[in-house]
């Protein structure tokens, strides 16, 4: 058995593993870090480089068939679902290319291979072959798609979001289980590059969305262009052959079976935690196995107040998004190496979107949130705007979205939105930099909104939120200037 001593052990080689290497070297030269599977993010190999370009290969499918309405009439799209897939896969390759070049460019004496098991708070065994003795670690082992163990039914039928992009060709048929980022995202794909797709969900939740107002016209929306079924009863689920079998009711209340080539689970993920005997540490865990951490510091809580564990990216449970994930692998990397001076670090305004169409995000606190937060005292208001009147949205026949905006009362300090409609993605990143700089929503009116643009819209949710705040007055329905959206 080989023993090392080191000074840092970072587990995990993924974007937060990878930046909290990086930073832990700005403090000390003793960092190794320990990767049990292949190199390449999750975001390279299996999320959101090869779903875009899932999605953008659809998205261009869309407008040929959207072409007649304005005027331009197009044979109908033939759609080639192996060069799609090679396209996809092609791409896919290139982008973790790059991330495996970063990590060759890494010196081969800190690179390790190897699960890792912790002994003690100093100790984790790698495999059979090295023990590692280290002052302080950072566990970044990222997360895997979860499913429940019915869908073990399905058999070979039964697919996940990493299988999607090693698919040779595109099938002809798909049941989505789950309508969160993921499942909206792929089946929406999926559907307008002529897969037939059925997506199911339980309880009425649809993205991230929480607001009763957003969710609801986006469940619509969705409904309106492919089967979604946000709260489904299925029963029967089972492999017959070469397909996969289930009952449903379906939104008349009748029951219909129906075959489908796979099943698509994406019903959640899961911190890759529970193989790391975290029990043999003196770490706080939760009811999942996952340490409790400080999201300021990333380090793991235990009965001493200053553990030498920390903890980054999905593992840690917290916001499983690339940008947080980095973000989180400075802050544990920098306090690992330069521990015990434990620092806060910087943490970004809360910022997500789903590449669906129309867009969905969010920013900041979500209207769950803010209820749990403020209650019934009134003490937050809204503001909202339809986008199917908005200008430059009807232009591009984009116009379907809706948006609603919110504020403190008596301050006016911008708290969050969440919204459904054109350029989101892009919206959300303003709305992201004025929650950042703690602006309240009268300097937020007076930045620069150009005409006619899709920004116009939040210009008249913004209004109408100032309206809410008495600190304006009331939006004038049929004034250029103040709405619908411009």
């Amino acid at each position: 058995m080989k023993k090392i001593n080191t000074d840092v052990v970072v587990i995990g080689a993924g974007t937060a593993g990878l930046s909290a290497y990086r930073n832990a070297k700005k403090y000390t030269s003793e960092v190794l870090m320990i990767e049990s599977g292949v190199y390449g993010t999750t975001c390279a190999r299996v999320g959101c480089m090869p779903s875009k370009l899932l999605i953008a290969a659809a998205e261009a499918a869309h407008q040929i068939e959207v072409a007649p309405k304005f005027g331009i009439n197009v044979k109908p799209a033939e759609i080639d679902g192996k060069a799609v897939m090679a396209r996809v896969k092609h791409e896919r390759d290139r982008f973790v290319g790059f991330v495996v070049e970063a990590v060759d460019e890494l010196p081969e004496q800190d690179k390790l291979r190897g699960s890792a098991k912790f002994i003690n708070s100093h100790t984790v065994q790698l495999d059979d072959h090295t023990q590692i003795t280290a002052k302080r670690f950072v566990i970044a082992t990222g997360s895997r798609p979860s499913y429940p163990g019915a869908f073990n039914n399905f058999g070979d039928r039964l697919v996940i979001n990493d299988n999607v992009f090693d698919w040779d060709d595109l099938p002809d048929s798909v049941a989505v289980f789950g309508p969160g980022v993921i499942g909206l995202e792929l089946g929406q794909a999926l559907h307008r590059l002529g897969v037939k797709v059925k997506v199911f969900g339980v309880g009425g939740g649809l993205g991230p969305l929480t607001d009763p107002i957003v969710k609801d016209y986006a469940t619509t929306v969705f409904s309106d262009e492919f089967y979604l079924d946000t709260d489904a009863k299925v029963s029967d689920m089972k492999q017959v052959g070469d397909k996969a079998e289930l009952t449903y009711i379906d939104k008349q209340g009748k029951p219909q079976t129906e075959q489908f080539d796979y099943v698509l689970a994406a019903t959640g993920r899961v911190p890759n935690v529970d193989n790391l005997r975290l029990e043999n540490t003196t770490l706080e865990l939760d009811e999942r196995g996952v340490p409790l951490a400080d999201p300021h510091t990333m380090q793991c809580l235990d009965g001493s107040g200053n553990a030498p564990i920390f903890i980054a990216g999905d593992a840690s449970n917290q916001i499983p998004l690339l940008h947080e994930a980095a973000d989180q692998g400075t802050i544990a990397g920098e306090n690992a190496g330069r521990f015990p001076d434990v620092r806060v670090g910087l943490r970004r305004a809360k910022l997500a979107a789903v590449f669906s169409d129309p867009q969905i995000a969010m920013v900041g606190a979500s209207y769950k949130e803010l209820e749990k937060q403020y209650g019934n005292c009134g003490c937050f208001a809204i503001g909202e705007v339809s986008f199917e009147n908005q200008g430059r949205s009807r232009v591009m026949l984009k116009n379907k979205g809706h948006m609603r905006v919110y504020a403190e009362q008596g301050t006016g300090l911008f708290l969050g939105a969440e919204f459904v409609g054109p350029a989101a993605e892009h919206i959300a990143h303003l709305l992201a930099w004025a929650l950042q700089n703690k602006m309240t929503v009268p300097q937020m009116l007076d930045m620069p909104f150009y005409h006619p643009v899709i920004e116009e819209g939040l210009r008249t949710a913004l209004r109408n939120l100032n309206a809410n705040l008495k600190f304006g007055p009331d939006i004038i329905k049929h004034c250029l200037e103040c709405g619908p959206g411009a």
